[in-house]
């Protein structure tokens, strides 16, 4: 599965694009001016999605590379 498809899955499972996801995770603290804090770490950004949207860990940690900036979405 390519890394959009993981977004394009995600999205439909939640109703949430990447710039949602981003919103909310810097309202909750995992992120500072767009970007993942550095305490932060990939167990926390897989429990909290696991935990509040039931995402599964290949897809929480499709939205903890986005956090990361190690990927970027083509489109939201």
């Amino acid at each position: 599965m390519s890394f959009q498809a993981y977004l394009n899955s995600i999205k439909t499972k939640t109703g949430k694009s990447p710039a949602d996801f981003r919103a909310i995770a810097e309202q909750k603290s995992f992120t500072q001016n767009g970007a993942l804090k550095p305490n932060v770490k990939a167990g926390d950004i897989v429990k909290w999605l696991k935990d509040d949207f039931d995402l599964g860990h290949g897809h929480a940690m499709a939205i903890y590379a986005l956090l990361k900036g190690v990927k970027n979405e083509v489109s939201d």
